[in-house]
C-alpha cells in the first residue's frame, strides 16, 4: 500500500491554538513527533504499537487496532498487565465525536465483604493474592468494544497475541528484574507461577525469548467458542466462554486452594464463576472540564480521572509563567493544586449512586469551588491533608507515614516507588485512524506478580480491591458489586466539540499528575508533544497511596535529577520534602493527535525505559 500525501498545517499549535516561541520549537527531543495523515499508534511497548499499525494498514479501524495491540500487551508486558486485570478507555468515533468511557473495571465479588476480610485478620485489603481480586474486566471489555465499534473478526484480532505467545517474545529488562525479585516467592509458595515464568528453573535473562503456550491455547479456545452467523455473534460466543464457560470455572476451582498473600498468611480467594457472569462492560458519558479553551474528558468518580480536571480548573486561575514546570514556582503551584485535588479524591471519590455522583462532580468542578481551592495555594508547601467543603462530611482515610517497609510476600504495588524505581507498572495504548476514530486505553492489573498463575489458563488474577478501604464510611469502601476506585485514567482532548488528542500513561497515583504536566506544557506553553514528554517530570507523594500498604509522605515531592539544582534548592526552601529519582524515571506517557480541519495526524511516545514507541504515517 502506497503512502498517502500528507496534509499541511500539522503543527501542534494549529490543534491547541497556542503559538510556540522559536526557543520552544528548538528544544532538544529524543525522537521526532511523528506527522502524517493515514494512522497513528503509540503505546508502552513497540510490539503493541507495531501490531496496532499493522491492523490499520490492513484496513482495520482504531478499535480493531487497539484491541489487537492490547492483547499483545497481555503477552509481552505480563508484569504490567494481564487478561485477569482491568481496563479503562476513552473513545470518540468519526460518526459521533462525543467522548465516552469504556468501563472495563470489574467489581468486588459477592463474598468480598468487609466482614470476611476482618474475620481473616486484615485491616487493609492485601496487595497480592487472590483475595484482592476484582472480577476481571479487561478481556470481556475489549471484546465488547470490538463487537460494538470494530470491523474485524475475533480470530484475526487475536492472531497477533497468539503468535507471540506461541513463538515467543523478548524479555524486556524490567520483566527480568521483576521475575528475579519474586523468584523465592514463586519457588516457595506459587509453584504454578514458577512453572510458567521460570521454565528453566530460574528467572529469564533480559532479551531472552519467553513463550506462554497455555495462554495461546486459552485464546484459541475463545476463538473456537465464537460460533455464529455474524461477526458480532461470534464475538459474543467468545465472551460467553469467558464469562460463563471454561475461564470462569477454572478460576473458581483454582482460587479455592489457600495460597500466600502479601500479609504473609495463606488464604483462599472468594471469586466464583457467578461473579464473572455478573460483570457487564458498559459505555458511559465522560466527565469534562476546560483548560485554556480545550475540553478535557475523563472517566467519572469511580476512577481518579476527575483529579486531573480539578487540578486543571485550579491552574486555569494562574498565568502561564506561574505554572511553567521547568521553574520552581511552576512546579510548586502544580504540586499544590494536585495535593488539593488528591485530598478530594480520598474524601469524596468512589462508585457512588448516580444522584450522588452528579452532585459531587457538580461541586468539585464548579467555577466557585475551583477558585476557592486555588486561593489556598500559597508560597509555601502544605504538609496537611486538606479536602474541600462540598456539603457532605469529607472522609479522612488512615494517614500512615511512609517508612522503609519490611519485605512482603508478593508485589502489591504496580507503580513507581518514591525513588522512581519500578516494581511493575501499567500499560497504555493510543490509536487514531484516517477516518477520525480515536481511542486512549489504559489496561492494567493481572500482573504475573499479583497472584498465582491459574495453570489451565496461563495468567494470574488482579488485585484491584487493594484500592478499597475496610471502612463502611469510606466512599471507596469494599462492598460486593461496587467497583474499586481505580487509578486507570486515560484522557481525550476536544476543541469546539471535535476530538484532537488521545493520551495517557501508566503510573498508578501518578497517572494524572504526569498527564497534567504534559497538558500544561502543550496547552499553556505551546510545547511540541515529544518535547513535552521528554522534559523533566515530577510527582507528589503527599497523598495516601492507592496501593497496599496505603502510606503517604506529607510534603513529598519526587523530581527527576535532571531538574536544575537551583530549582531543587528553592523547592526545599518552600518546604517540599524533595526526593531525587533517576534522570529518566518519571512517566511513560504516549499521545496521538488529529487536526479536525486538515485531518493531519501526530504521535509521540515516552523514551524512558527504551520500550514505548509511536508509529504511523
Amino acid at each position: 500500500m502506497q503512502p498517502t500525501t500528507c496534509h499541511r498545517n500539522l503543527d501542534v499549535t494549529h490543534m491547541t491554538g497556542h503559538q510556540a516561541s522559536p526557543t520552544e520549537n528548538a528544544a532538544h527531543k529524543t525522537r521526532p513527533t511523528l506527522r502524517g495523515s493515514f494512522g497513528m499508534c503509540a503505546s508502552t511497548h513497540w510490539l503493541a504499537s507495531a501490531t496496532a499499525q499493522s491492523v490499520l494498514e490492513r484496513d482495520g479501524n482504531a478499535y480493531d487496532a487497539a484491541t489487537a495491540g492490547a492483547f499483545v500487551l497481555h503477552v509481552v508486558e505480563p508484569h504490567l498487565n494481564g487478561p485477569g486485570g482491568d481496563l479503562v478507555a476513552l473513545l470518540a468515533t468519526a460518526a459521533d465525536p462525543s467522548p465516552r468511557v469504556l468501563v472495563g473495571q470489574g467489581h468486588a465479588p459477592r463474598a468480598a465483604t468487609i466482614e470476611h476480610f476482618r474475620s481473616a485478620g486484615f485491616d487493609h485489603v492485601p496487595g497480592a493474592g487472590a483475595l484482592a481480586a476484582a472480577v476481571p474486566g479487561a478481556v470481556d471489555s475489549w471484546l465488547h468494544l470490538l463487537a460494538e465499534f470494530g470491523t474485524w473478526e475475533l480470530e484475526d484480532v487475536l492472531a497477533y497475541a497468539i503468535h507471540y505467545a506461541e513463538h515467543g517474545y523478548p524479555v524486556v529488562p524490567q520483566l527480568a528484574r521483576v521475575l528475579a525479585m519474586v523468584e523465592e516467592l514463586f519457588r516457595t509458595h506459587w509453584p504454578t507461577s514458577r512453572a510458567l515464568w521460570m521454565p528453566d528453573g530460574r528467572p529469564p535473562r533480559p532479551h531472552q525469548t519467553l513463550v506462554n503456550p497455555t495462554y495461546a491455547q486459552t485464546l484459541r479456545r475463545l476463538c473456537a467458542a465464537g460460533a455464529g452467523e455474524t461477526r458480532v455473534a461470534r464475538i459474543d460466543g467468545a465472551r460467553q466462554a469467558w464469562r460463563t464457560g471454561f475461564v470462569a470455572t477454572a478460576v473458581e476451582r483454582f482460587v479455592r486452594k489457600p495460597h500466600r498473600h502479601s500479609s504473609g498468611g495463606d488464604h483462599a480467594g472468594v471469586i466464583t464463576a457467578a461473579d464473572f457472569a455478573d460483570f457487564h462492560p458498559t459505555f458511559e458519558p465522560a466527565v469534562t472540564a476546560k483548560f485554556r479553551g480545550v475540553t478535557v474528558a475523563k472517566a467519572g468518580l469511580w476512577s481518579q480521572g476527575p483529579v486531573l480536571l480539578q487540578a486543571l480548573t485550579m491552574l486555569d486561575h494562574f498565568g502561564d509563567e506561574d505554572i511553567d514546570p521547568l521553574t520552581a514556582g511552576g512546579i510548586h503551584t502544580i504540586t499544590e493544586a494536585l495535593k488539593l485535588a488528591l485530598a478530594d479524591r480520598e474524601s469524596f471519590y468512589g462508585h457512588l449512586d448516580p444522584g450522588a455522583t452528579e452532585a459531587t462532580i457538580g461541586h468539585l468542578l464548579s467555577p466557585r469551588y475551583s477558585k476557592d481551592r486555588a486561593s489556598l495555594i500559597s508560597a509555601s508547601a502544605s504538609r496537611e491533608f486538606r479536602p474541600g467543603a462540598i456539603g457532605v462530611t469529607p472522609y479522612k482515610p488512615p494517614l500512615i507515614l511512609t517508612q522503609r517497609a519490611a519485605q512482603a510476600d508478593g508485589v502489591g504495588e504496580p507503580t513507581v516507588q518514591q525513588t522512581g524505581d519500578t516494581r511493575g507498572d501499567t500499560c497504555h495504548i493510543d490509536v487514531v485512524d484516517r477516518w477520525g476514530n480515536m481511542i486512549s486505553a489504559t489496561p492494567s492489573g493481572g500482573w504475573l506478580q499479583s497472584s498465582p498463575t491459574v495453570p489451565e489458563l496461563g495468567f494470574a488474577l488482579g488485585t484491584r480491591l487493594q484500592m478499597t478501604w475496610l471502612d463502611e464510611l469510606a466512599p471507596s469502601r469494599l462492598e460486593p458489586g461496587r467497583r474499586p476506585r481505580t487509578t486507570l485514567s486515560p484522557t481525550l482532548l476536544l476543541r469546539n466539540g471535535r476530538p484532537i488528542a488521545a493520551l495517557g500513561t501508566p503510573g498508578g497515583d501518578q497517572q494524572d499528575q504526569w498527564q497534567l504536566i504534559y497538558l500544561v506544557r502543550t496547552l499553556a506553553l505551546g510545547m511540541d508533544p515529544q518535547e513535552a514528554i521528554d522534559a523533566p517530570a515530577f510527582h507528589t507523594t503527599s497523598v495516601p497511596s492507592s496501593f497496599w500498604p496505603r502510606t503517604w509522605t506529607p510534603g513529598g515531592l519526587v523530581l527527576e535529577d535532571r531538574t536544575h539544582s537551583a530549582v531543587v534548592d528553592e523547592l526545599r526552601d518552600r518546604g517540599h520534602y524533595v526526593t531525587l529519582s533517576g534522570p529518566w524515571t518519571q512517566g511513560r506517557l504516549s499521545v496521538v493527535l488529529r487536526d479536525p480541519d486538515s485531518s493531519g495526524l501526530q504521535a509521540a511516545a515516552n523514551p524512558r525505559g527504551a520500550q514505548g514507541y509511536a508509529v504511523g504515517r
